[in-house]
C-alpha cells in the first residue's frame, strides 16, 4: 500500500510538473510573436509618425506664407532660435511687423511653439524669452502655458495613437520605473505632474510620450503641464525683458529663480503630504 502511495504521488509530481511546463510554453508563444510583430509595428508606427511630421510641416508653411513680405536678412532671421543670437535677430524682426501684423505674428509664434513641443524639437526655450520681449508679462505668460500644455498634450495624444510600440521597443525598463512611481501618486496625480514639470528630474519628452502608455488621463496631464511649466516659464519671460543683455540661455536662470523654483516644487506636492498625514491620523 505504501508502494502504490508513493507511486501515485511520483505520478502525480510528474503530471503537475508537465502541465505547468506545457502553461510557459503556451504563455510564452504569444510573448514571442508580440515581440516579433512588434518589430514590425514600431516601423509602421515610425511611417505614420513620419507622415503626421510633414503634414504639419505643411501647415508650418501656409502660416508663414501669409507672413509679411521679409527681405533677405530679416527672411534669413526666420528659424527655430538655437542660440541667443538667433532669438536677438527674431525678436528684432518679429517686433518691427508685430503692431502692425499683430495676428500674424501671433499666429506664427504659436503654431510654431506648439510644433516644437508636439515633436519634441529644441528651441523652445528661446521661445519662451522671445515671449517676454513681445509681449505684456500677463499675455506672455498665458500664451507660454497654453502652447506647452497642447503641445504636449499632441505630443502625448501621437505617443498614444503611434507610439507605444516604439516606446516598448526602446524604452521598456525606464517605462516601467515610471509607472511604478506613477502609480504610487495615482490618487494625486496632478500634484505630481505639476511637480515633474517644475524640477529637471525627467525629461519633458520622455514624460510627454510615456504617460499614455502608462494611462495619465489626458485632462490630468493636459492641467499638470499648463500649471506645471508656468513658475519655469515666468523665469524665462522675465528674463525676455531684457533680451538683448543675455548673452546665452543659461543667464535667464539666476541662483535666486532656482530657489523659486525649487520652493514653488515643494509647495506643489504639500497637499499630498497633508493627506497622507491626515490618512495616517484618520486610520
Amino acid at each position: 500500500m505504501a508502494k502504490k502511495r508513493r507511486e501515485r504521488r511520483k505520478t502525480d509530481i510528474a503530471s503537475s510538473v508537465h502541465e505547468e511546463n506545457k502553461q510557459k510554453l503556451d504563455e510564452a508563444q504569444p510573448i514571442i510573436e508580440t515581440q516579433y510583430n512588434g518589430g514590425g509595428s514600431a516601423r509602421m508606427s515610425l511611417l505614420i509618425l513620419l507622415s503626421i511630421f510633414t503634414c504639419a510641416a505643411s501647415v508650418m508653411y501656409l502660416v508663414y506664407a501669409n507672413f509679411p513680405e521679409l527681405d533677405n536678412e530679416e527672411m534669413a532671421t526666420i528659424k527655430i532660435p538655437q542660440d541667443m543670437d538667433d532669438a536677438k535677430a527674431l525678436g528684432t524682426v518679429l517686433s518691427k511687423y508685430k503692431d502692425t501684423y499683430y495676428t500674424q505674428v501671433l499666429l506664427a509664434y504659436f503654431t510654431t511653439y506648439i510644433f516644437l513641443q508636439t515633436f519634441a524639437i529644441p528651441g523652445s526655450i528661446f521661445l519662451s524669452i522671445l515671449s517676454g520681449y513681445l509681449y505684456p508679462f500677463p499675455l506672455a505668460l498665458f500664451l507660454v502655458c497654453l502652447c506647452s500644455g497642447l503641445g504636449a498634450s499632441f505630443c502625448y495624444m501621437l505617443s498614444y495613437l503611434v507610439g507605444r510600440p516604439v516606446v516598448y521597443c526602446y524604452l521598456t525598463e525606464r517605462v516601467q520605473k515610471w509607472s511604478q512611481k506613477v502609480d504610487k501618486h495615482r490618487d494625486h496625480l496632478i500634484n505630481y505632474i505639476i511637480f515633474l514639470r517644475i524640477t529637471p528630474f525627467l525629461p519633458n519628452w520622455f514624460i510627454n510620450i510615456t504617460s499614455p502608455v502608462i494611462n495619465v488621463p489626458l485632462g490630468v496631464f493636459f492641467l499638470g503641464t499648463f500649471f506645471g511649466v508656468a513658475p519655469p516659464s515666468f523665469v524665462a519671460i522675465n528674463a525676455g525683458t531684457t533680451l538683448y543683455k543675455l548673452t546665452t540661455a543659461g543667464e535667464a536662470v539666476s541662483f535666486y529663480s532656482l530657489i523659486v523654483l525649487g520652493v514653488l516644487a515643494m509647495l506643489s506636492i504639500l497637499p499630498v503630504i497633508f493627506q497622507r498625514k491626515l490618512q495616517q491620523k484618520m486610520e
